[in-house]
């Protein structure tokens, strides 16, 4: 992403929320989380990260309780319309991530190699969710650059496929993380509870251990590629937090 590169703007887009059960919940009780997308207006295309919370069987319905915002409604609230979205970049496949892609027609849905090998498995994700009429998935190897200052770059933790965007706004690089702090990585636990205080509790111990020599755990490599694009803001699709260094 280089320094001449188009500046974008970056919208975040309000799906609804789920009740994630104690069972699953770092503090052993239920907790409300919200969901959001992200619009990117940039000069030559309108890109959606994530497309909301599909519909699934009455099991994980009861499991989860979701409570989704119409499309239409989510995107008219930032003055974005459907036939705006000119390609869609999925973080992962999991089914509050790729819930409205079947809305899209055939406009380009890109997503990392590894993530469409994994949602062919049994009960990875909601087949019917990705598995459309029409669907057109563009397959990417890696850290990619879909637009002049707009970055796709893989984060997996969370799952394996999982990738994030980082995008060239006017006031500065914003990481669109998705899930990327949800993980568990050589030491590190942060899954489920991964947002803007589990990236500033990462940002600061890789400081100190780089400063000071100490010894705590490694972060995961995309971590440190992260902050070479020097993100003025972060933001999450389960967290209403924004960071800021």
């Amino acid at each position: 992403m280089t320094q001449r590169a188009c500046s974008s703007d970056v919208r975040r887009i309000d799906f609804g929320y789920f009740v994630r059960p104690a069972s699953e919940s770092p503090s052993g009780a239920p907790q409300v989380e919200p969901v959001y997308g992200y619009v990117v207006r940039h000069p030559e295309v309108t890109i959606f990260f994530d497309s909301g919370i599909g519909l699934v069987d009455d099991e994980t319905e009861l499991h989860y309780r979701p409570q989704r915002r119409p499309l239409e409604l989510a995107l008219r609230d930032e003055n974005v319309a459907v036939d705006d979205i000119t390609v869609l970049v999925n973080s992962h496949l999991h089914f509050d991530h790729c819930g409205g892609n079947s809305r899209f027609g055939d406009r380009p849905i890109l997503v990392q190699s590894e993530e469409l090998q994994l949602a062919q498995e049994p009960n990875y994700t909601v087949a019917e969710l990705v598995d459309f009429p029409r669907a057109r998935y563009e397959s990417l190897d890696g850290e990619t650059e879909i637009a002049d200052g707009v970055v796709v770059l893989p984060t997996p933790g969370h799952s394996q496929g999982h990738q994030s965007l980082l995008v060239r706004a006017h006031d500065g690089t914003v990481f669109v993380a998705g899930q990327a702090m949800d993980f568990s990585f050589s030491g590190f636990s942060v899954a489920m509870s991964g947002g803007a205080s589990a990236f500033a509790s990462v940002a600061l111990a890789r400081r100190v251990s780089l400063e000071r020599g100490v010894k705590l755990p490694r972060w995961p490599a995309w971590f440190d590629r992260v902050l070479q694009f020097d993100p003025a803001r972060v933001v999450f699709a389960h967290d209403g937090a924004i960071f800021t260094p």
